[in-house]
């Protein structure tokens, strides 16, 4: 076996045009977070065996332990992974702390060109300083936080009589964050097929990063923005602009009138299973899911319809998604860029893509038939055409914990107002700031 292994490694090399790997065949260790995308990476790269020589395993870690668990072997040198699929948030530290390998002459060597990956997941999964020609990461997994909806609730007659009595215009996926809301609230404690219903399902958990995910959801169309001068640090006025303040406040409305009872503390996990246990008429989550929710028996098919997220004062989602790095302390980085050279193929890309995962491959995101190549893949485009997304620094995770617990305090727990929680988290920032040197 180990001399067919060699044998196959010799002729991938030889066929790629490859010169890192000398032909060893190795066990390359892949780390991501534990959902459907990863499933299909598993898949995927079962070619990638078969013509390397090399063996993949993979670490997997369910999202709420996937941060803690990764950024712990990261910070103490681990060698457990030799890539890394890490979040977006991840680069800054990733590349100042000597996390990840710098790739530029990597790619410069292989022919791999990040004009061939869509520009905004180039400067998001990528890029640190941000917007620099400096990579510590290939474009891996594209996302954005979307919206899914019962298709077959909203075309019930008297569904559809009752909303147009109400609100003048026809039931339909909303356009703005105001139409959802009026969606939402129409839905909340409505009895379909003799149970009582609910409007929506949204991010409040602050154990980890959900209610910042959520509510950033509604703030970037409203006008949030976290400075008024990129890279500058300076927040007064971006943070806490009237536009940011109405973003959260209408946040909170969202969740105090149109969430399921005790919907406290809830995420991914949780919107799935409001929806597939039929609670809410609308639930937000990762496009990464869209694929799973399409093909479940009970609420997908006809039944479910997918909707970009909706703007307000402009168009804007919050960006998920994930490049895939080579850890620094790998023993195995030679075997490890293969795997990056294989993945960055356009072939590879557009097989990525019809498993479940989302290329960021321009060849596979301009291709003629991709918008009708799935329910949401159109929803995607537009999603991602307008992503933004949280810090990106070293000192992410101190950001990140601020964030959660000045929004969950105002949303969930109810105490104080939009201005003073968003004055509050300018204090947290500067200090933050101020201890790494920035300000």
């Amino acid at each position: 076996m180990k001399t067919a292994k060699l044998l196959a490694a010799t002729a991938f090399v030889a066929a790629s045009g490859l010169s890192v790997s000398q032909a060893q065949a190795d066990e390359l260790t892949l780390c991501w977070a534990a959902w459907d995308p990863a499933n299909a990476l598993v898949e995927l790269s079962k070619e990638f065996e078969a013509q390397s020589g090399h063996t993949m395993k993979f670490e997997f870690v369910p999202w709420p332990n996937f941060a803690d668990r990764m950024l712990n072997e990261l910070n103490s040198g681990g060698k457990l992974c030799d890539l890394l699929i890490g979040d977006s948030q991840w680069i800054g530290g990733g590349a100042e702390n000597g996390h990840y390998v710098k790739l530029n002459d990597f790619f410069d060597k292989e022919g791999i060109s990040m004009d061939d990956f869509a520009p905004a997941t180039v400067y998001a999964y990528s890029t640190w300083p941000k917007g620099t020609p400096n990579y510590y990461a290939l474009p891996a997994m594209g996302d954005a936080n979307g919206w899914f909806y019962r298709k077959d609730w909203f075309a019930m007659p008297e569904i559809q009589e009752a909303f147009k009595a109400e609100h003048g215009r026809d039931l339909a996926p909303p356009k703005t964050q105001m139409e959802l809301l009026e969606v939402a609230k129409f839905f909340q404690g409505r009895e379909i097929d003799g149970q009582k219903r609910y409007g929506a399902a949204i991010f409040t958990e602050r154990g980890s990063e959900g209610i910042t995910m959520g509510a950033t959801s509604a703030m970037y169309p409203f006008g949030f923005k976290y400075e008024m001068t990129p890279g500058k640090y300076d927040m007064e006025g971006a943070v806490n602009s009237a536009d940011a303040v109405a973003g959260l406040e209408f946040y909170k409305e969202l969740y105090k009138t149109s969430t399921p009872p005790g919907y406290t503390d809830s995420y991914m996990e949780q919107s799935l299973d409001a929806f597939k246990s039929g609670q809410v008429a609308m639930a937000m989550n990762w496009f990464a899911f869209f694929p799973g929710l399409y093909a479940d028996p009970d609420t997908g098919g006809d039944k479910i319809g997918f909707f970009v997220n909706p703007g307000q004062l402009k168009e804007a989602s919050t960006l998920g998604g994930q490049g895939i790095s080579v850890v620094a302390y790998s023993d195995k980085q030679d075997a490890a860029l293969e795997y990056i050279k294989w993945f960055a193929q356009p072939s590879v890309q557009k097989k990525w893509w019809d498993l479940g995962g989302y290329s960021c491959h321009v060849s596979v995101l301009n291709d003629p038939n991709f918008a009708d190549s799935a329910p949401f893949a159109a929803d995607f485009l537009l999603a991602m055409d307008g992503v933004m997304d949280f810090w990106q620094e070293p000192a992410y995770a101190e950001l990140l914990l601020a964030m959660q617990k000045r929004l969950h305090d105002y949303v969930v727990a109810d105490q104080g107002t939009a201005k003073e929680a968003l004055d509050k988290l300018i204090e947290d920032w500067t200090e933050v700031f101020e201890d790494e040197g920035k300000l």
